[in-house]
């Protein structure tokens, strides 16, 4: 008895298998940077909480130096962090690892995450960030520029009259920015390094080279995504804080993982508010990462003993956690 039915075999050209369909969506994720042995983990796995309380639906790469130590690695990946060793960036010949201990000349090496080319586009947040209102949507924004904060050029800081071009109006802040990672790009920005007179450190040459580099591309993102806390300062009456989508706890005193009042230049409740909101999310109990989902995505993980950084105090000297 001849068969009812049809030869339905697809057409190859037309059919798009769901493997297929998965390379070709978009690959995203967030991006910060980390290096040495201090608490500055502190600060990245209170930015991994941040993302996970506003439901980003995007992981959190961290790009490590080979001096992170193992324990602070087991604490990213405890925290669903991917973690990415990479290599220091040795931009000038008599660059050595000694020089590389001045934290501003090792932010260098954070150009590498433009080597990050299995991702698409890719927000990097700097590790003393915190995000307090979902912005995925930034992932949305048309291809082919780099889109960052900006803001009137201060003049505290030089623009090097070596480069033959008059200082932008506004600046580039490289702690919060969106960008399309390519091998190309890198390669051109190490090209870019040895090619211009060299950056003291004290003119922040990483924001100065990115500035330069990406003139022409650069585009400037709404100010209720980004304040750094020392910018708040003078706009505090202007700015409603419950709309502000990121703040950076910029300088050393001021973050909230090490603030003390002493000696702190701005307003200090201003500081301890934001201190408060942010240790709110680092000691919130609920914000742990799911340990059936986390066993289902990382098969391959090894497993290690949970480094706890424990709770932190507020202000009052009280300590905040949630109960799980």
């Amino acid at each position: 008895m001849a068969s009812n039915v049809m030869n339905t075999k697809p057409n190859a050209s037309t059919v798009v298998t769901s493997s297929a369909k998965a390379m070709s969506l978009p690959k995203r994720a967030y991006v910060t940077f980390l290096a040495g042995n201090g608490d500055d983990v502190k600060g990245v796995t209170g930015l991994a909480k941040g993302l996970r309380k506003v439901k980003s639906k995007y992981p959190l790469v961290v790009a490590v130096l080979p001096d992170v130590p193992e324990e602070h690695r087991k604490l990213l990946h405890d925290s669903e962090c991917k973690v990415k060793e990479i290599e220091p960036v040795y931009p000038l010949k008599n660059q050595t690892p000694s020089v590389m201990a001045s934290h501003d000349h090792i932010k260098y090496s954070k150009l590498r995450i433009w080597q990050f080319v299995e991702y698409s586009k890719m927000i990097y947040l700097e590790g003393d960030v915190q995000v307090y209102s979902n912005i995925d949507d930034l992932f949305d924004l048309n291809d082919g520029y780099i889109y960052a904060p900006r803001f009137p050029w201060p003049e505290f800081l030089k623009w090097p009259t070596e480069f033959g071009t008059p200082r932008p109006c506004c600046y580039f802040n490289a702690s919060m920015f969106v960008f399309e990672p390519g091998a190309s790009i890198f390669d051109d920005l190490l090209k870019t390094i040895a090619s211009i007179p060299p950056i003291p450190l004290t003119e922040q040459p990483v924001l100065i080279l990115l500035d330069m580099f990406f003139r022409e591309k650069l585009m400037g993102l709404p100010e209720q995504n980004y304040w750094a806390l020392t910018m708040l300062q003078n706009n505090k009456e202007n700015i409603d804080l419950e709309k502000v989508r990121v703040i950076q706890y910029c300088s050393p005193e001021l973050k909230p993982w090490r603030f003390t009042p002493k000696g702190v230049k701005v307003d200090v409740e201003l500081v301890k508010k934001l201190k408060n909101k942010w240790l709110c999310i680092f000691n919130d109990g609920s914000l742990k990462p799911n340990e059936k989902q986390k066993a289902l995505e990382k098969k391959t993980e090894i497993k290690s003993k949970r480094v706890a950084l424990g709770p932190l105090e507020n202000s009052a000297g009280q300590k905040r956690s949630k109960k799980m």
